[in-house]
């Protein structure tokens, strides 16, 4: 009942986006092919010659298949080889065997690693038999050497497996390092149109008590500040609105930053790594969600660079206000040249923040060394 279940449930299962056909596939098939003809003119009898190129290039074209048509691969393969183990049963002589055959592992991974759930099970079942005629067709071939191939091909498949639940696995937390992230501007978008409808409110209700009063003149003050609240609102909710629309979720609590936030980075600093904030140009009159992007993007890049920067003295974090956006700047003087081992996906989470609020980032080694992570956000052009 059990394998059943789990047969039913791999069977829906869809393929694994694979790599186009790259260029190491196709220079596999010539090497295949070519070896399989150097066997046929070198080590085997010449009756076995044309069936040897012929099964060369059979292989050469489920190589070059074994990506996107992992099933047919695995067929075309163990089908050809099925073939001429047949043939040499059937006129009694010693079975073909092509050194180029053990390219079969790579198919049976392949499949394993990008097939549909249907196509591994029908693919299994076709490996299956393949070998069964093989060890028939082979008398000569002892048991522990059926029980070897059998283990091989088992690996094969267990590795392929493998790697695919791992790349799928992280997919996953990819996209949920990403939806944590919209749950948190969901929740400062929450914050920032209720602070601004209840200046709103708390305006209209001093409105009306000024136009009922026998001197109304203060009524068109009290008008011109629910008109600047309710367009920095709009212009707010279109933003993220916009942003969120089709994938937002229920927002989780979070706590409301500031670019004072920022600035206090630096008295964290801790032992010989010293962390300097620099503000710089305008900065006035940044939307919440702005400043609250710009804490978030700093903070997890001056812990991840406490984290990773070898033998960092230094962490510079660098906020500069343009007339049209807001470049963020974090690099520290470590000896690290390689991407470090970010975990827990905080550099997707910033990623995808960026992008939300319609900015770009980028990361990587800097020029003078260490490592250096660089975000621009716009500046919302205000309502009309």
């Amino acid at each position: 009942m059990i394998m059943w279940s789990a047969a039913r449930s791999l069977w829906g299962e869809p393929a694994v986006p694979p790599l186009s056909r790259v260029r190491s596939d196709q220079v596999l098939a010539a090497i295949v092919l070519a070896t399989a003809t150097l066997e046929a003119f070198v080590r085997l009898a010449p009756g076995w010659r044309v069936a040897a190129i012929a099964v060369g290039c059979v292989l050469a074209v489920a190589v070059l298949a074994r990506r996107t048509h992992g099933l047919a691969a695995v067929g075309l393969a163990f089908g050809a080889f099925a073939v001429v183990d047949v043939v040499a049963l059937l006129v009694d002589t010693e079975p073909l065997v092509l050194y180029s055959g053990t390219v079969v592992l790579l198919l049976v991974f392949s499949l394993f690693r990008w097939g549909r759930g249907r196509d591994v099970l029908l693919g299994t079942g076709v490996v299956v038999l393949g070998f069964t005629v093989t060890v028939v067709a082979d008398s000569t071939q002892q048991p522990r050497d059926a029980v070897g191939g059998a283990a091989v091909l088992l690996f094969a498949a267990a590795l392929g497996a493998a790697i695919r639940y791992r790349a799928m696995v992280r997919e996953h937390l990819v996209e949920q390092a990403k939806l944590q992230e919209r749950e948190q501007l969901a929740r400062e978008l929450h914050d920032t149109v209720a602070h601004h409808l209840s200046g709103i409110a708390i305006q209209a209700q001093a409105g009306l008590v000024v136009a009922r009063s026998p001197s109304p003149g203060g009524a068109a003050e009290a008008l011109e500040i629910i008109e600047r609240e309710a367009a920095t609102t709009l212009t707010e909710m279109r933003a993220m609105v916009g942003a969120l629309r089709d994938r937002g979720t229920p927002a989780a609590m979070s706590i409301r930053r500031h670019l004072a936030d920022i600035e206090r980075l630096a008295a964290a600093g801790a032992g010989s790594l010293s962390v300097e904030v620099a503000l710089r140009g305008d900065l006035a009159d940044l939307p919440p969600t702005l400043e609250a992007a710009l804490y978030r993007v700093a903070q997890e890049s001056v812990t991840n660079a406490r984290k990773h920067a070898h033998l960092a003295t230094r962490i510079e974090v660098t906020v500069t206000g343009r007339a049209a956006d807001v470049q963020l700047t974090v690099r520290d003087d470590g000896a690290r040249t390689a991407a470090p081992d970010w975990r827990g996906f905080g550099l997707v989470g910033m990623s995808e923040r960026v992008a939300l609020l319609g900015g770009t980032l980028t990361a990587g080694p800097g020029p003078a060394g260490g490592w250096c992570v660089r975000a621009v956000l716009p500046r919302p052009r205000s309502a009309a």
